[in-house]
């Protein structure tokens, strides 16, 4: 069945790695083509999670797939990251992650042992994050078919009738908090995958954020305004997506901006901005002024939340735009990410 053409769209354009970067080539694909030819109202909001009604429950619906390279890395491997980065999706819709299905391409070749470690990390992921792998598939592709092997998870979660959490609902006021150091997935998979020696404890931060975000429910869920994991595209660009959505300026101040020294110097030695490199164990939290430093507290007592600090706040100029207060006291506006500095991130 041929897709209807989305709105400007350019037939004769080829698709390249950029679509798949997270930034405007993926954003433009998304919203000229996808969104234009299915017409779906809940495809069209953009979140990490469709919010569905059924029956009485409002469930929370995720799809992601994972084509990372290197398939292992310090701090996870392909299968961890695919069960944290559907399960942190639905927790960013304020959603109780319950049930994920698991689909596996596997080229013709691959290793046993390789798929029974990948298994296991499944396997112990869903165990930390509190959640059950109930459905699956796998195919095998011929030798050459494909790079070893590609993952696919869709996630189910239950929401809370009373919290209304979405990419929509900043508000100029809001406290803008990051929960930890930035661009550690992103540097790391960089250094593993081109084999830099560069000094430094590099380790991927993929994490599941389901606990974490339930304690800041527990503790202000009104409050709690926006939720998004800033992955694919790194903090700057979804800042960005942030400020389109709910139409509202962001302001970020550079002195409290959190990246680890290591990741710090491999971003000036490379030319790459942390802002732009991926994160898989990290969220961005829009809250009521008022209740800012109550539910920084209760992050920073998490597991993944030692090192949450606020960043910025939203604004009401600038509607749609980004801008670094830098620690000389200019300022410049960040974009969203064009191009692809790393493809295969995740």
């Amino acid at each position: 069945m041929n897709m209807i053409r989305g709105k400007d769209t350019d037939m004769s354009e080829k698709i390249t790695l950029s679509h798949g970067s997270g930034g405007r080539a993926s954003h433009d694909l998304i919203e000229k083509l996808f969104v234009a030819s299915f017409g779906s109202k809940s495809l069209g909001d953009l979140e990490d999670s469709a919010v569905i009604q059924a029956g009485r429950e409002k469930i929370a619906f995720s799809t992601d797939s994972f084509v990372v390279d290197p398939i292992f890395f310090p701090g996870g491997d392909i299968g961890s990251l695919a069960v944290h980065g559907t399960v942190n999706d639905l927790a960013m819709r304020g959603a109780r992650p319950l049930y994920l299905s698991v689909g596996m391409i596997i080229e013709e070749g691959f290793a046993y042992k390789d798929l029974e470690t990948i298994v296991r990390s499944l396997k112990d992921g869903t165990d930390k994050a509190g959640v059950e792998i109930v459905a699956g598939d796998t195919k095998v592709v011929q030798s050459g078919k494909a790079d070893r092997i590609f993952i696919n998870t869709t996630g189910i979660g239950l929401l809370d009738m009373e919290f209304d959490i979405s990419a929509r609902n900043g508000r100029p006021g809001d406290t803008i908090i990051l929960s930890g150091t930035m661009a550690d997935h992103g540097a790391t998979i960089l250094c593993q995958r081109e084999g830099l020696l560069i000094e430094g404890g590099f380790t991927s931060d993929s994490a599941p954020l389901n606990h974490m975000v339930a304690a800041m429910l527990k503790k202000a869920g009104k409050s709690v305004h926006v939720l998004r994991d800033p992955t694919r595209g790194g903090v700057g660009t979804t800042l960005n997506e942030l400020a389109m959505s709910s139409g509202v300026g962001i302001r970020i101040h550079e002195k409290g901006l959190p990246i680890r020294d290591d990741v710090r110097g491999a971003c000036e030695l490379l030319g790459l901005d942390p802002l732009y490199l991926a994160n898989e164990g990290k969220l961005l939290a829009f809250v009521a002024p008022e209740a800012a430093e109550s539910l920084l507290a209760v992050m920073q007592q998490m597991e993944f939340g030692e090192n949450a600090c606020i960043i910025g706040e939203v604004t009401a100029d600038h509607p749609g735009q980004v801008v670094l207060e830098t620690i000389i006291g200019s300022a410049r506006i960040i974009d969203m990410l064009h191009g692809e500095p790393l493809p295969r991130i995740c």
